[in-house]
């Protein structure tokens, strides 16, 4: 599960090569985990939802807030590129999930796929 999280945060910006499914799956569940958590923590400490701004900290706050979701995106954005090259799939396929409900259930099950033999293995990184 650790070293998981470390390859993540590692391939935050490789989109080539490959991610298995317990590559891909550990760090979204611990991302998703953290972000809930932390965005709790931090509203209780502003007594407010973070969309609120009342202050320039809230304004601060905010802004910190979305630097972070958008490093995480594309960390995220990038693990899901290798996970379907590792079920021999383009990434072009993400586009599926452009496709109201039935193609983000679709992407979903892409990423449940076993690994299979593909043209984009360059090793583990």
């Amino acid at each position: 599960m650790i070293e998981s999280y470390k390859r993540f945060w590692h391939n935050i910006l490789n989109f080539s090569g490959t991610s298995n499914r317990t590559d891909y799956w550990w760090p979204i569940v611990i991302n998703y985990a953290l972000g809930m958590i932390l965005m709790h923590i931090v509203e209780k400490m502003l007594g407010h939802p973070i969309n609120d701004i009342y202050t320039w900290g809230d304004w601060t706050v905010n802004f910190a807030v979305l630097v972070v979701g958008f490093v995480v995106w594309i960390a995220s954005l990038s693990l899901l590129f290798r996970r379907l090259h590792d079920t021999n799939r383009s990434a072009w396929w993400i586009l599926i999930s452009l496709i109201p409900l039935i193609g983000q259930i679709w992407l979903i099950i892409l990423t449940l796929l076993p690994s299979r033999p593909n043209r984009f293995h360059q090793g583990f990184f």
